[in-house]
């Protein structure tokens, strides 16, 4: 089997593929290190997800690890409604739902399936204002789309990602003083292969 991809990377690696890298970088810190605020409270709002202290003693499957021999993933889902064969991807506070985020939620369903629970209906929900997002199951040209970032993910190496051309996007981003710091070890490899 190729190398696995851990699920909670995909969303990363669909923000900017250059993060993928990054986050490996630091896997082995504290989180305290390069954590900002929105990541340190997601963190928070899984709590009672890790300790299954979300709901019902036996309604839900909460943060469960899960592995994909088929597509070679591993990670945790949040949480999955037995009732009512819902996959419940959770959070902090959705404006819209981006493909990570629906792409982590299929990486999730097939892994459940394959163990052999039956997911009929994937949700994002927003915890801040409790909204709910249903997500399509994944078929046709959305299948197609996950499994080529598998793929890209699978072939990805740092050193042919292009800088990020949206600098709003990478103000917002936790590796910026890693990846585009004026003058930096990284920005100045990229100018002599240039």
């Amino acid at each position: 089997m190729e190398s696995l991809i851990q699920i909670s990377k995909i969303n990363d690696f669909l923000f900017c593929p250059r993060s993928l890298y990054f986050h490996s970088v630091y896997e082995s810190f504290s989180d305290a290190t390069y954590h900002a605020s929105p990541q340190a409270r997601g963190r928070l709002n899984h709590r009672t997800v890790d300790e299954g202290t979300y709901g019902p003693d036996g309604r839900y499957l909460q943060g469960e690890e899960v592995y994909s021999e088929r597509y070679g993933l591993v990670g945790k889902i949040d949480l999955f409604d037995k009732e009512t064969k819902t996959l419940i991807e959770r959070k902090s506070n959705v404006k819209m739902v981006h493909q990570g985020y629906r792409f982590q939620l299929y990486a999730q369903y097939f892994s459940l399936s394959e163990a052999g629970f039956p997911v009929e209906r994937l949700v994002i929900r927003s915890l801040d204002d409790n909204r709910r997002y249903e997500v399509p199951l994944p078929e046709g040209d959305e299948l197609y789309a996950f499994e080529g970032t598998l793929d890209r993910m699978r072939a990805f190496d740092v050193a042919d990602a292009p800088l990020e051309k949206n600098t709003a996007k990478c103000r917002g981003c936790i590796y910026r003083t890693l990846c585009r710091p004026e003058g930096s070890i990284m920005e100045q490899s990229y100018a002599h292969t240039a």
